[in-house]
């Protein structure tokens, strides 16, 4: 059975040091175990670096030592990316003042990533966005993508 192919938005990453969140930080720790086990294939794009590059210091060099314990694949902006998202900006799935937050659904979608994994629940995480994203990409010719929280990524330990 193949990997799973899963896109980590910059939320993720930061929440392996979000002292001000201990239950959200915990969790992402559990899954970040599966992660660096390789369990799954990683994706990151550009915009995670640039964003993760605006943390402030210490906190920014933290979250690239976490980056530096796995493996994955960067995804570097392209037409077919930008274009994607500005769609599910112009179908009002994602507002304009959040076209990050479409540019990390576009990546993973352009990437045939499985699932996109993000603590966002005000514009990524949530039914009306992962409606409109699967709406649009099945009407476009792609694949339906799963969008869920660090917490939805963890088993039952027996």
């Amino acid at each position: 059975m193949r990997k799973l192919r899963v896109y980590l938005d910059t939320s993720v990453i930061s929440h392996l040091d979000q002292q001000d969140n201990p239950e959200y930080m915990q969790i992402t720790k559990e899954f970040w175990k599966d992660v660096t086990a390789g369990k799954y294939d990683i994706y990151i794009s550009d915009a995670v670096t640039t964003e993760l590059d605006e943390c402030p210091e210490p906190k920014r060099s933290m979250l690239f030592k976490f980056l530096s314990q796995i493996n994955y694949k960067l995804i570097s902006f392209n037409e077919q990316i930008i274009e994607l998202a500005k769609r599910y900006v112009e179908e009002g799935i994602i507002s304009s003042k959040f076209f990050d937050d479409a540019i990390h659904i576009a990546a993973a979608t352009v990437y045939e990533c499985d699932i996109l994994v993000s603590w966002n629940f005000k514009h990524i995480v949530k039914v009306k966005t992962i409606q409109g994203v699967n709406g649009i990409n099945k009407l476009i010719g792609y694949k339906e993508i799963q969008l869920v929280s660090p917490a939805m990524m963890l088993e039952e330990k027996e």
